[in-house]
């Protein structure tokens, strides 16, 4: 991964002044309550659009706490009995890492602009996943980016509007393989994603594919090559790449 400036002064200050965010003292439950109390606040709180209505979680956080306290004990690593595949264990992180982006948002006090707030946001609030504390950058790259599946950039969301639309309804084992290809068909053919400009022969393509360029050319020739396995109108190989600015503004309704 590319480091802009703001990730190096990050990473210098991220270990001194780590902040843990205590977890919901919501009573404990099992992993089927746990999902239905995820799936639940997916679906109050976020629209057709993937706007997420921050304050209505503020005012009514049971089902995003209850889903949080079992994410504080529960983890592949400190369970693995409850995540016999690959799949279980990726949709997982890949739930909890935005369920924390939400949390994190609502104990940020709602920053207006991620931008600003990025070595807090980022890298100096720590949450407690599978009993142990853990920033949003190293849960996405200590642990998720590692699984080696690039679909996950267009499945994890930091609540920002340049990210992916966040789905309605959690990721599920059984469902990861469809929904994660669901999520990349959408993505890859959103204007404001990958944005063709035949008079100029150059494509725009959505900052996060710089920000990870390495793991989606692993098995790929280009990024032009891997964005048209999802693409409906392919873009010619030749074509110069440029990229979207990302939009750091918070994606609420």
């Amino acid at each position: 991964m590319k480091k802009n400036r703001w990730l190096l002064a990050a990473l210098l200050l991220s270990c001194a002044c780590a902040a843990r965010i205590a977890p919901p003292t919501t009573a404990a439950v099992g992993a089927p309550d746990a999902q239905k109390a995820c799936a639940n606040h997916l679906s109050r709180f976020v629209d057709e659009k993937g706007r997420m209505n921050f304050r209505g979680m503020a005012e009514s956080p049971s089902d995003l706490e209850t889903y949080l306290a079992w994410v504080a004990k529960t983890s592949p690593e400190s369970a693995p009995q409850l995540f016999p595949t690959p799949e279980s264990k990726l949709a997982y992180y890949i739930n909890t890492y935005n369920a924390v982006a939400m949390y994190n948002i609502i104990k940020s006090n709602f920053p207006p602009d991620l931008d600003k707030v990025k070595v807090t946001f980022f890298y100096k609030n720590r949450f407690e996943v599978g009993s142990r504390y853990i920033s949003l950058y190293d849960l996405e790259n200590k642990v998720i980016r590692p699984i080696g599946d690039p679909r996950v950039h267009v499945a994890l969301n930091c609540m920002a509007r340049g990210c992916p639309r966040l789905p309605r309804e959690p990721f599920e084992a059984e469902k990861l393989d469809a929904q994660l290809d669901q999520q990349a068909k959408e993505f890859y053919n959103e204007k404001r994603n990958v944005d063709p400009q035949p008079d100029k022969q150059t494509v725009r393509l959505s900052q996060i594919l710089q920000f990870y360029t390495e793991d989606f050319t692993k098995k790929s020739p280009s990024l032009i090559a891997y964005v048209n396995q999802y693409r409906e109108e392919k873009i010619p190989a030749g074509w110069k790449v440029e990229f979207i600015p990302y939009d750091w503004a918070l994606n609420a309704q």
